[in-house]
Protein backbone atom coordinates (compact mmCIF):
# COMPACT_ATOMS: atom_id res chain seq x y z
CA UNK A 1 0.00 0.00 0.00
CA UNK A 2 1.24 3.31 -1.00
CA UNK A 3 1.47 6.22 1.46
CA UNK A 4 -0.42 9.39 0.99
CA UNK A 5 1.15 12.59 1.18
CA UNK A 6 3.77 11.74 2.51
CA UNK A 7 7.10 14.11 1.79
CA UNK A 8 9.92 12.15 0.34
CA UNK A 9 12.81 10.99 2.72
CA UNK A 10 10.29 10.09 5.77
CA UNK A 11 8.88 6.83 6.10
CA UNK A 12 5.69 6.17 6.95
CA UNK A 13 6.59 5.24 10.84
CA UNK A 14 7.47 9.23 11.17
CA UNK A 15 11.15 8.34 11.53
CA UNK A 16 13.62 10.58 9.15
CA UNK A 17 15.00 8.94 7.19
CA UNK A 18 18.05 11.33 6.27
CA UNK A 19 18.93 13.42 9.35
CA UNK A 20 22.33 13.45 10.78
CA UNK A 21 20.49 11.93 13.99
CA UNK A 22 19.31 8.68 13.33
CA UNK A 23 15.98 8.15 14.97
CA UNK A 24 15.30 11.64 15.22
CA UNK A 25 11.33 11.84 15.00
CA UNK A 26 9.68 14.88 13.11
CA UNK A 27 6.82 17.17 14.30
CA UNK A 28 4.12 16.74 11.56
CA UNK A 29 6.51 18.09 8.30
CA UNK A 30 9.24 20.43 10.32
CA UNK A 31 12.25 19.55 12.09
CA UNK A 32 12.55 20.31 15.86
CA UNK A 33 13.21 24.13 16.69
CA UNK A 34 15.55 25.50 19.32
CA UNK A 35 14.05 26.50 22.76
CA UNK A 36 14.97 30.13 22.72
CA UNK A 37 13.00 30.20 19.29
CA UNK A 38 10.09 28.78 20.56
CA UNK A 39 9.75 30.81 23.35
CA UNK A 40 10.25 33.83 21.11
CA UNK A 41 7.22 33.33 19.13
CA UNK A 42 5.42 32.41 22.04
CA UNK A 43 6.27 36.21 23.39
CA UNK A 44 5.24 37.42 20.05
CA UNK A 45 2.20 35.47 20.07
CA UNK A 46 0.76 36.88 23.82
CA UNK A 47 2.24 40.36 22.68
CA UNK A 48 -0.29 40.05 19.83
CA UNK A 49 -2.82 38.90 21.79
CA UNK A 50 -2.84 42.21 24.70
CA UNK A 51 -2.68 44.48 21.84
CA UNK A 52 -5.59 43.30 19.86
CA UNK A 53 -8.15 45.85 19.34
CA UNK A 54 -11.35 45.54 21.40
CA UNK A 55 -14.33 44.46 19.65
CA UNK A 56 -17.14 46.92 18.65
CA UNK A 57 -19.26 44.70 20.97
CA UNK A 58 -16.80 45.39 23.65
CA UNK A 59 -16.44 49.03 22.88
CA UNK A 60 -20.45 49.52 23.00
CA UNK A 61 -20.55 47.86 26.56
CA UNK A 62 -18.47 49.96 27.73
CA UNK A 63 -19.67 53.29 26.42
CA UNK A 64 -23.39 53.11 26.30
CA UNK A 65 -24.30 53.64 30.19
CA UNK A 66 -22.70 57.27 29.18
CA UNK A 67 -25.04 57.71 26.78
CA UNK A 68 -28.56 59.77 28.20
CA UNK A 69 -32.00 60.41 26.73
CA UNK A 70 -32.65 63.75 26.95
CA UNK A 71 -36.98 64.28 27.67
CA UNK A 72 -37.95 68.27 27.74
CA UNK A 73 -41.22 69.78 28.20
CA UNK A 74 -41.92 72.65 25.85
CA UNK A 75 -44.37 75.40 24.98
CA UNK A 76 -45.89 75.39 21.28
CA UNK A 77 -48.71 77.19 19.62
CA UNK A 78 -51.62 75.05 18.17
CA UNK A 79 -54.68 76.54 15.94
CA UNK A 80 -56.10 79.80 17.06
CA UNK A 81 -52.66 80.54 18.86
CA UNK A 82 -53.69 78.14 22.48
CA UNK A 83 -50.30 77.43 24.09
CA UNK A 84 -49.67 73.93 24.97
CA UNK A 85 -47.43 71.79 26.53
CA UNK A 86 -45.31 69.18 24.68
CA UNK A 87 -42.58 66.88 25.02
CA UNK A 88 -39.55 66.37 23.46
CA UNK A 89 -36.78 64.04 23.15
CA UNK A 90 -33.14 63.81 21.88
CA UNK A 91 -29.78 61.92 23.08
CA UNK A 92 -26.72 63.07 24.61
CA UNK A 93 -24.08 61.75 26.92
CA UNK A 94 -22.08 62.19 30.17
CA UNK A 95 -18.23 64.04 30.30
CA UNK A 96 -17.72 64.59 33.09
CA UNK A 97 -18.15 63.12 37.07
CA UNK A 98 -19.51 66.79 38.43
CA UNK A 99 -22.78 66.13 35.91
CA UNK A 100 -21.84 67.81 32.65
CA UNK A 101 -23.97 66.28 29.79
CA UNK A 102 -23.38 67.41 26.35
CA UNK A 103 -26.09 67.72 23.64
CA UNK A 104 -27.24 69.17 20.73
CA UNK A 105 -28.78 73.55 21.78
CA UNK A 106 -31.95 72.96 19.00
CA UNK A 107 -33.15 69.76 21.81
CA UNK A 108 -32.95 72.16 25.19
CA UNK A 109 -32.45 75.79 23.98
CA UNK A 110 -36.12 76.72 24.44
CA UNK A 111 -37.05 73.52 27.27
CA UNK A 112 -39.05 74.57 30.08
CA UNK A 113 -38.11 71.62 31.88
CA UNK A 114 -35.21 68.98 31.30
CA UNK A 115 -35.18 65.32 32.33
CA UNK A 116 -32.01 62.91 31.83
CA UNK A 117 -32.52 59.37 31.99
CA UNK A 118 -30.22 56.91 31.94
CA UNK A 119 -29.67 53.32 30.74
CA UNK A 120 -30.23 52.16 34.13
CA UNK A 121 -33.81 53.44 33.81
CA UNK A 122 -32.66 56.48 36.80
CA UNK A 123 -34.20 59.79 35.72
CA UNK A 124 -32.27 62.68 36.91
CA UNK A 125 -33.53 66.80 36.51
CA UNK A 126 -31.22 68.86 34.68
CA UNK A 127 -30.92 72.68 33.44
CA UNK A 128 -29.09 74.27 30.52
CA UNK A 129 -25.88 75.84 31.69
CA UNK A 130 -24.70 77.11 28.75
CA UNK A 131 -25.89 77.24 24.96
CA UNK A 132 -24.87 78.05 21.53
CA UNK A 133 -27.84 77.58 18.79
CA UNK A 134 -25.28 78.60 16.19
CA UNK A 135 -23.31 75.51 16.37
CA UNK A 136 -25.61 73.37 18.00
CA UNK A 137 -24.40 72.35 20.68
CA UNK A 138 -25.09 72.59 24.64
CA UNK A 139 -24.17 71.90 28.21
CA UNK A 140 -26.39 70.39 30.75
CA UNK A 141 -25.82 70.52 34.67
CA UNK A 142 -27.17 67.25 36.48
CA UNK A 143 -28.86 68.15 39.76
CA UNK A 144 -27.42 64.71 40.94
CA UNK A 145 -25.07 62.59 39.67
CA UNK A 146 -27.00 58.91 39.12
CA UNK A 147 -25.40 56.12 41.07
CA UNK A 148 -24.06 54.45 38.54
CA UNK A 149 -22.61 56.44 35.58
CA UNK A 150 -19.80 55.68 33.06
CA UNK A 151 -18.50 59.37 32.01
CA UNK A 152 -17.14 59.42 28.26
CA UNK A 153 -13.92 61.27 26.83
CA UNK A 154 -13.76 63.79 24.09
CA UNK A 155 -11.41 62.79 21.66
CA UNK A 156 -9.09 65.21 19.65
CA UNK A 157 -11.32 65.25 15.97
CA UNK A 158 -8.53 67.12 14.57
CA UNK A 159 -7.03 63.62 13.73
CA UNK A 160 -10.02 62.23 12.83
CA UNK A 161 -9.51 61.68 8.87
CA UNK A 162 -12.51 61.05 6.22
CA UNK A 163 -13.32 57.17 5.69
CA UNK A 164 -12.51 56.19 9.36
CA UNK A 165 -14.64 53.72 10.89
CA UNK A 166 -17.28 55.39 13.53
CA UNK A 167 -20.55 54.48 15.64
CA UNK A 168 -23.59 56.37 17.20
CA UNK A 169 -25.64 55.80 19.96
CA UNK A 170 -28.75 57.75 20.64
CA UNK A 171 -32.87 57.02 20.76
CA UNK A 172 -33.38 57.41 16.82
CA UNK A 173 -37.22 57.53 16.38
CA UNK A 174 -37.75 56.77 20.16
CA UNK A 175 -36.08 53.55 20.08
CA UNK A 176 -33.56 53.82 23.21
CA UNK A 177 -29.91 53.21 23.09
CA UNK A 178 -29.63 52.23 19.40
CA UNK A 179 -26.01 51.50 17.79
CA UNK A 180 -25.77 52.47 14.38
CA UNK A 181 -22.41 51.87 12.05
CA UNK A 182 -20.37 54.15 9.70
CA UNK A 183 -17.41 56.39 8.01
CA UNK A 184 -17.15 59.70 8.31
CA UNK A 185 -17.76 61.03 4.84
CA UNK A 186 -16.30 64.50 5.13
CA UNK A 187 -14.98 67.15 6.72
CA UNK A 188 -16.64 70.52 5.89
CA UNK A 189 -16.91 74.07 7.54
CA UNK A 190 -19.95 74.98 9.49
CA UNK A 191 -20.95 77.88 7.45
CA UNK A 192 -20.92 75.33 4.25
CA UNK A 193 -24.05 73.70 5.42
CA UNK A 194 -26.99 75.55 6.91
CA UNK A 195 -25.21 79.39 6.87
CA UNK A 196 -23.32 78.09 10.25
CA UNK A 197 -20.40 80.09 11.14
CA UNK A 198 -17.58 79.35 13.80
CA UNK A 199 -16.00 75.95 13.60
CA UNK A 200 -16.23 72.72 11.75
CA UNK A 201 -18.11 69.43 11.42
CA UNK A 202 -18.72 65.87 9.99
CA UNK A 203 -20.65 64.25 7.41
CA UNK A 204 -20.91 60.61 7.83
CA UNK A 205 -22.94 57.88 6.77
CA UNK A 206 -24.43 56.53 9.62
CA UNK A 207 -27.64 56.47 9.92
CA UNK A 208 -29.27 59.28 11.80
CA UNK A 209 -32.92 59.48 12.73
CA UNK A 210 -34.87 62.22 14.90
CA UNK A 211 -34.18 61.08 18.42
CA UNK A 212 -30.45 60.87 17.86
CA UNK A 213 -29.87 65.05 17.41
CA UNK A 214 -27.69 65.38 20.26
CA UNK A 215 -26.26 62.08 20.98
CA UNK A 216 -22.56 61.01 20.97
CA UNK A 217 -20.46 60.04 17.71
CA UNK A 218 -17.59 57.89 18.82
CA UNK A 219 -14.35 56.27 17.49
CA UNK A 220 -13.49 52.73 17.60
CA UNK A 221 -11.77 53.23 20.57
CA UNK A 222 -15.14 54.53 22.44
CA UNK A 223 -14.16 58.40 22.35
CA UNK A 224 -16.31 61.45 21.57
CA UNK A 225 -15.58 63.15 18.48
CA UNK A 226 -18.78 64.66 17.63
CA UNK A 227 -22.34 65.60 18.49
CA UNK A 228 -25.04 64.60 15.90
CA UNK A 229 -26.85 67.76 15.31
CA UNK A 230 -29.03 67.50 11.87
CA UNK A 231 -29.64 65.24 8.40
CA UNK A 232 -29.83 66.56 4.98
CA UNK A 233 -32.53 64.59 3.74
CA UNK A 234 -35.47 64.65 1.34
CA UNK A 235 -37.55 62.28 3.09
CA UNK A 236 -36.70 63.32 6.55
CA UNK A 237 -35.08 60.34 7.43
CA UNK A 238 -31.51 58.64 7.35
CA UNK A 239 -31.39 58.40 3.84
CA UNK A 240 -30.11 61.54 3.18
CA UNK A 241 -26.58 63.25 4.90
CA UNK A 242 -26.03 62.99 8.28
CA UNK A 243 -23.51 65.97 10.26
CA UNK A 244 -21.73 65.92 13.33
CA UNK A 245 -20.47 68.76 15.42
CA UNK A 246 -17.18 67.89 16.03
CA UNK A 247 -15.81 67.10 19.63
CA UNK A 248 -13.13 70.09 19.42
CA UNK A 249 -16.00 72.74 18.43
CA UNK A 250 -18.07 71.78 21.83
CA UNK A 251 -14.78 72.97 23.99
CA UNK A 252 -13.88 75.84 22.28
CA UNK A 253 -17.46 77.65 22.41
CA UNK A 254 -18.74 75.74 25.42
CA UNK A 255 -16.29 75.71 27.90
CA UNK A 256 -14.74 79.13 26.82
CA UNK A 257 -17.13 81.82 26.68
CA UNK A 258 -20.60 80.72 25.89
CA UNK A 259 -24.44 81.17 27.60
CA UNK A 260 -27.90 80.43 27.93
CA UNK A 261 -30.63 83.14 26.89
CA UNK A 262 -33.19 80.55 26.61
CA UNK A 263 -34.69 82.68 23.48
CA UNK A 264 -35.55 81.14 20.22
CA UNK A 265 -35.57 83.24 17.28
CA UNK A 266 -35.89 84.14 13.52
CA UNK A 267 -33.42 86.60 11.79
CA UNK A 268 -35.87 89.41 10.06
CA UNK A 269 -34.02 91.20 7.32
CA UNK A 270 -34.57 92.23 3.60
CA UNK A 271 -38.70 92.27 2.06
CA UNK A 272 -39.06 90.24 5.93
CA UNK A 273 -38.00 93.04 7.42
CA UNK A 274 -39.95 95.34 5.59
CA UNK A 275 -43.07 93.52 6.25
CA UNK A 276 -42.42 93.83 9.95
CA UNK A 277 -41.40 97.67 10.20
CA UNK A 278 -38.27 97.03 11.61
CA UNK A 279 -35.97 100.12 11.89
CA UNK A 280 -33.16 101.49 9.90
CA UNK A 281 -30.58 99.40 9.35
CA UNK A 282 -33.73 96.75 8.61
CA UNK A 283 -32.39 93.75 10.25
CA UNK A 284 -33.83 92.29 14.10
CA UNK A 285 -34.52 89.13 15.83
CA UNK A 286 -38.27 88.10 16.08
CA UNK A 287 -38.99 86.29 19.64
CA UNK A 288 -40.29 83.21 18.98
CA UNK A 289 -40.12 81.00 22.19
CA UNK A 290 -39.10 82.05 25.59
CA UNK A 291 -38.26 78.63 27.61
CA UNK A 292 -39.58 79.31 31.29
CA UNK A 293 -37.03 80.54 34.06
CA UNK A 294 -34.50 81.59 31.39
CA UNK A 295 -32.40 84.75 31.19
CA UNK A 296 -34.75 85.67 28.43
CA UNK A 297 -37.14 85.35 30.49
CA UNK A 298 -36.24 87.45 33.33
CA UNK A 299 -35.08 90.53 30.45
CA UNK A 300 -39.26 90.66 30.08
CA UNK A 301 -38.95 89.42 26.66
CA UNK A 302 -42.50 88.60 25.02
CA UNK A 303 -42.83 85.56 21.96
CA UNK A 304 -45.11 85.54 19.68
CA UNK A 305 -48.92 84.35 19.85
CA UNK A 306 -50.17 83.86 16.45
CA UNK A 307 -48.65 81.22 13.92
CA UNK A 308 -48.24 82.58 10.49
CA UNK A 309 -46.71 82.18 6.78
CA UNK A 310 -45.02 85.33 5.10
CA UNK A 311 -43.76 84.04 1.51
CA UNK A 312 -42.10 80.73 2.54
CA UNK A 313 -41.77 81.36 6.32
CA UNK A 314 -43.43 79.76 8.82
CA UNK A 315 -43.64 82.19 11.49
CA UNK A 316 -44.90 82.53 15.19
CA UNK A 317 -45.57 86.29 15.12
CA UNK A 318 -47.03 89.23 17.76
CA UNK A 319 -43.47 88.93 19.85
CA UNK A 320 -40.92 91.44 20.28
CA UNK A 321 -38.24 92.02 17.64
CA UNK A 322 -35.08 92.23 19.11
CA UNK A 323 -32.65 95.08 17.79
CA UNK A 324 -30.01 95.13 20.22
CA UNK A 325 -28.77 93.26 23.28
CA UNK A 326 -26.25 94.83 25.78
CA UNK A 327 -25.64 97.42 23.58
CA UNK A 328 -24.13 95.20 20.57
CA UNK A 329 -26.87 95.70 17.60
CA UNK A 330 -28.13 92.02 15.93
CA UNK A 331 -27.05 93.80 12.61
CA UNK A 332 -23.44 93.14 13.49
CA UNK A 333 -22.20 90.60 11.50
CA UNK A 334 -20.43 89.26 14.35
CA UNK A 335 -23.25 90.13 17.07
CA UNK A 336 -23.65 86.80 18.36
CA UNK A 337 -19.62 85.95 18.80
CA UNK A 338 -19.46 89.77 21.02
CA UNK A 339 -22.43 89.14 22.71
CA UNK A 340 -21.13 86.05 24.10
CA UNK A 341 -17.53 87.71 24.88
CA UNK A 342 -19.22 90.61 26.58
CA UNK A 343 -21.91 87.95 28.88
CA UNK A 344 -18.73 85.65 29.72
CA UNK A 345 -17.15 89.07 31.10
CA UNK A 346 -20.42 90.11 32.82
CA UNK A 347 -20.90 90.36 36.95
CA UNK A 348 -23.75 89.04 39.10
CA UNK A 349 -26.01 91.83 39.52
CA UNK A 350 -24.98 93.69 36.62
CA UNK A 351 -27.82 95.36 34.36
CA UNK A 352 -28.10 94.60 31.25
CA UNK A 353 -30.28 95.82 28.44
CA UNK A 354 -32.19 94.83 25.83
CA UNK A 355 -33.52 96.77 23.02
CA UNK A 356 -36.63 95.65 21.19
CA UNK A 357 -39.46 96.72 18.66
CA UNK A 358 -42.96 95.79 20.40
CA UNK A 359 -46.28 97.12 18.67
CA UNK A 360 -44.61 99.48 16.61
CA UNK A 361 -42.52 101.20 19.83
CA UNK A 362 -39.10 100.51 20.41
CA UNK A 363 -38.77 99.96 24.53
CA UNK A 364 -35.66 99.35 26.81
CA UNK A 365 -36.14 95.94 29.00
CA UNK A 366 -33.16 95.91 31.82
CA UNK A 367 -32.55 92.82 33.63
CA UNK A 368 -29.70 91.71 35.90
CA UNK A 369 -26.93 88.89 35.21
CA UNK A 370 -28.02 86.30 38.30
CA UNK A 371 -25.14 84.94 40.08
CA UNK A 372 -22.61 82.06 39.04
CA UNK A 373 -24.27 78.62 39.02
Amino acid sequence: MTAVGVPGGISTSGICTDCRVPGRAWSGSMRRLPLWFSIMVLSLSVASAETETPSLVDVFKRVNPAVVEIHTLETYLVSKGTPVRVTGLGSGVLISRDGRVLTAAHVVQTADAIEVEFLTGEKVPARVVSSEPEVDLAYLQLETMPRMAYVASLADSDRVEVGASVFVIGAPLGVSHTLTVGHISGHHNLDAVGGIAGGDLFQTDTAINEGNSGGPMFNMEGEVIGIVSRILSLSGGSDGLGFVITSNVARRFLEEKSFWSGLGSQVLSGDLARVFNVPPPGIGLLVQKVASGSPAELAGLKAGTIQARVGDDELIVGGDIVLSIMGIPVDRPDYMAAIREKAAAALPGQKVEVVVLRGGRILTLTSIVPGRQ
